[in-house]
Formats: C-alpha cells, structure tokens, sequence
C-alpha cells in the first residue's frame, strides 16, 4: 500500500507536515526520532490523518493536491 499521512505537532500546532510512505509506522517513528531535518525541531508529532492507496502514481497525484492552495484549503476544513 502507499500511504499519505498528515502529522501535526503536538508542542507546536499551527506546525504541519503532509507526507508520502509505503510503511506509515517506520515513517512516523523517524519523524519523532529526529529522522527529518524538516520536521525534528518540533516533535512530538501526533498523526492527524492517513489515507492508503493501491497504486502509487494516484497517492502520489493526492499528495500534490494536498499541497497546493486547493489542497490546503481541502486539509483545513477536513482534516487540522
């Protein structure tokens, strides 16, 4: 499966992180372990949301959606 996943900081909520994995566990606990430069100054993250795929090009296709002002818009109201 392909996973998109929402995360947001627990210490720190208005800090939101919108990802792609094939193994949603490990990817989390890398994000808490301070696996990511992008993410490690504000663990600890709380999942919010994740949304599994069978076919990769559409989790991929999501994942851009959710980053771009529609998509963000969308996050919002549904989602944080």
């Amino acid at each position: 499966m392909h996973y998109i996943y929402l995360i947001q900081s627990v210490k720190f909520p208005n800090k939101k992180y919108i990802g792609y994995t094939i193994n949603l566990k490990e990817r989390f606990n890398r994000h808490n372990r301070a696996g990511f430069k992008h993410t490690t100054r504000y663990r600890p993250w709380r999942l919010v949301a994740c949304l599994a795929f069978d076919d990769q090009d559409k989790a991929l296709a999501f994942e851009r959606y959710l980053k771009s002002g529609a998509g963000r818009a969308f996050a919002k109201k549904r989602f944080w």
